[in-house]
């Protein structure tokens, strides 16, 4: 008995750490050494590798491999088909494994779908990646990124609507979320119903 549920299509090889209420649809392989926290969802065709770490509520849609070296915080959202790399450059004939470089997601980020990751990279919590970009450098937190190469273009909430600045400050007109902005980083001053 496990209680995780994992579809009878999918394999979960011995030594793979997989937490209570995860989702594993069909034909999804997690390999050994791999960790997965609780109530994470991973879509159909997924590949999780030795390696790696999933935080807690974690999705990640169809046709996503997650490569040794990469860590994923606790509510990342991965795009079906995004693509994370692991070393800088690759040959068939040349072993890199030696050289794989770390990659993090923080916490709450999202990654749209055909996006590409550059690896040795850190993306900030809650920043946004748009559909197909391709992300080379860190990206600050709440950061907005579009195009190729990808380039902030605005800033977005925890919620994920996108913020309108006026004079370094915004709020969301969703949640009501308070933030400032100050030499090109983005911070959080206000959030309704926060304590403390």
């Amino acid at each position: 008995m496990t209680d995780f549920f994992a579809h009878e299509s999918s394999y979960i090889d011995d030594g793979a750490t997989v937490g209570a209420g995860t989702k594993i649809w069909h034909f999804c392989h997690v390999m050994a050494g791999a960790v997965i926290g609780e109530r994470c969802i991973l879509g159909q065709n997924v590949v999780v590798m030795p390696g790696t770490r999933l935080g807690d509520n974690v999705k990640v849609q169809n046709n996503v491999s997650i490569y040794e070296g990469v860590t994923l915080e606790d509510d990342v959202f991965c795009g079906p088909s995004c693509v994370f790399t692991n070393v800088v450059n690759p040959r068939s004939h040349v072993s890199r494994k030696a050289e794989y470089q770390k990659t993090l997601v923080q916490r709450g980020a999202s990654i749209g779908a055909n996006a590409t990751i550059l690896c040795g990279i850190t993306l900030g919590e809650y920043s946004f990646i748009g559909a197909g970009a391709v992300v080379r450098s860190d990206v600050p937190a709440f950061a907005l990124m579009v195009g190729v190469p990808a380039r902030r273009v605005g800033w977005m909430c925890r919620c994920g609507v996108r913020l309108q600045l006026r004079d370094g400050r915004a709020t969301c007109s969703a949640c009501g979320t308070a933030y400032q902005e100050t030499n090109g980083f983005l911070r959080l001053i206000d959030r309704p119903g926060a304590s403390g």
